[in-house]
């Protein structure tokens, strides 16, 4: 690899030395995946307001451009700019935005391109921190690039990184919403008022070192490394709708421990928590022993440990969440019913919801402690929209083999939606309505770290979708690049990106 490639620990120190002297550093920071003319005319007008010229790269486990993307990986990329007789300096940054670049660079001039002069490039809305950054730094911004060009179009007409299927369906989108107008779709949630009520739990990951079987009752020893308790289920969605509708409340059960109301309050926006503690409920945790991660594998996990309570909420619980589901259903755009199956959604309870909700979408789902008695057709017969995964769809309809297409459009009649889905993990994604039918979207997920969550995910754009009425290609595809983000997470230890999610869908558009 070339001198001029350094590693970025390293970097601010290089850059320093080079400095001495008086010299003005200028600063191109990018993905630069495909070095076309552009490209070159970018660094060359930027080398010349300057003596040196560094580029950092976005490494590419950071970058959200759609699937297959980056296309040359960060040696590639590096080792490319590093060629160009205009750059003195290449990085790459292990960081998803430009703000630790600048920082150790501390340019006299950060450059960017000329399509971000109005903004209408920064499909991240980082820009305004980056020109913070650079002037935190004493530097100044300048516009460059009198030719542009799109690595990302060019990639995609010349070097297909999708497949046939997802291009079609990235082209059918296209034709009724432009990059652009996503983007306004998105941002319009906004404004969005959305009540999860559901099962609130806490995924608690124990990570162990296997040692081997004890001599003496020839059972798996384990050495402990370390442990961290997550929110999830009814909580990893809100966190999730949170990052885009800043209004959504929440209303589960806890119990009276402290560790879960600090968990709570940490993980929600001040005054969207509506739930009900009890010191007779107990606060339910899975616990996951697994193995220590290995990076760019999928985790492993050893076994789990679930603590909870049997049967349904206490009288008085449920009599306390009637109560404020009847102040905070009427001022909802959207309730999402997240049911696990752990006592919540007594029947009282989703009969209340079934008849007030303004729109009601249900994920019915199956787990260990619920399996084949939590079954969506049986437990509710309204619902504008719905999403089940094959296990959930096999027990609904009761028959090992069944023909998933007609069993989803069967479902949705039962249940009267407007939007139905069917997740199967690494296979396909199938989306239904009675006005556009059947849509088809393959996984996006490059590299699977941990399924746990990606359904979740998956329903949370979802109902943000339907609630705003998008077209039910667009909304498959949002509920897709949600996923895809999720396993890439160990369980649900943060919530997905809205940055993230619209850089991967308006680089799908574009």
């Amino acid at each position: 690899m070339s001198a001029k490639v350094q590693p970025f620990d390293r970097l601010g120190e290089t850059v320093s030395r080079l400095r001495r002297g008086g010299k003005r550093v200028v600063h191109c920071h990018g993905t630069f995946d495909l070095i076309h003319p552009g490209h070159l005319v970018h660094f060359e007008e930027a080398r010349s307001l300057g003596d040196i010229l560094v580029v950092t790269l976005t490494a590419g486990n950071h970058v959200k451009k759609g699937p297959g993307r980056p296309f040359f990986n960060d040696r590639l990329r590096a080792k490319f700019l590093a060629g160009l007789s205009c750059v003195d300096l290449v990085s790459v940054v292990p960081f998803p935005a430009a703000k630790e670049a600048i920082e150790a660079v501390r340019p006299d001039i950060y450059c960017k391109g000329m399509e971000y002069r109005d903004k209408t490039g920064d499909v991240s809305g980082k820009l305004s921190e980056d020109i913070r950054t650079v002037r935190r730094c004493r530097g100044k911004v300048a516009y460059v690039g009198s030719v542009v060009f799109s690595s990302s179009k060019l990639l995609r007409d010349g070097l297909e990184t999708r497949s046939k299927a997802l291009t079609q369906l990235c082209t059918r989108i296209s034709k009724h919403t432009s990059a652009e107008k996503l983007r306004q779709a998105v941002e319009g949630f906004r404004d969005l008022r959305i009540l999860v009520v559901g099962d609130i739990i806490f995924d608690r990951y124990s990570t162990v070192v296997t040692q081997g079987l004890t001599s003496k009752n020839q059972i798996i020893s384990c050495r402990f490394v370390k442990e961290e308790t997550q929110c999830g289920g009814a909580l990893a969605v809100c966190r999730h709708l949170q990052q885009f509708a800043p209004r959504t409340q929440i209303l589960g059960a806890l119990g009276s421990e402290a560790w879960a109301s600090r968990l709570m309050d940490q993980a929600t926006k001040k005054g969207t928590n509506l739930s009900v503690s009890h010191p007779d409920y107990i606060s339910i945790v899975k616990q996951r022993f697994v193995d220590p991660r290995v990076e760019g594998k999928e985790l492993s996990k050893l076994f789990s440990v679930n603590y909870l309570r049997e049967g349904d909420i206490s009288p008085g619980m449920e009599k306390e969440v009637l109560r404020r589901l009847r102040q905070a259903v009427p001022k909802a755009d959207a309730v999402i019913i997240m049911d696990f199956g752990h006592g919540l959604l007594t029947p009282a309870i989703r009969k209340y919801l079934q008849k007030e909700a303004r729109l009601l979408v249900v994920n019915c789902q199956t787990n260990s402690n619920n399996f084949a008695f939590n079954l969506i057709n049986r437990k509710y017969h309204r619902a504008d929209a719905f999403a089940v995964d094959s296990t959930e769809m096999h027990l609904a309809v009761g028959k090992k083999k069944i023909h998933f297409e007609k069993e989803l459009k069967k479902l949705a009649r039962t249940l009267r939606v407007k939007r139905a889905w069917l997740t199967q993990g690494s296979v396909e994604t199938l989306g239904w309505s009675p006005r556009e039918g059947l849509v088809r979207c393959e996984p996006l997920a490059k590299a699977v770290v941990d399924t746990v969550g990606a359904g979740d995910a998956f329903i949370s754009m979802a109902t943000l979708a339907v609630a705003k009425g998008l077209p039910l290609d667009l909304a498959t595809l949002l509920g897709q690049l949600a996923g895809a983000e999720a396993v890439g997470i160990v369980g649900n230890e943060k919530p997905i990106s809205k940055t993230s999610l619209l850089k991967g869908a308006m680089s799908l558009l574009s």
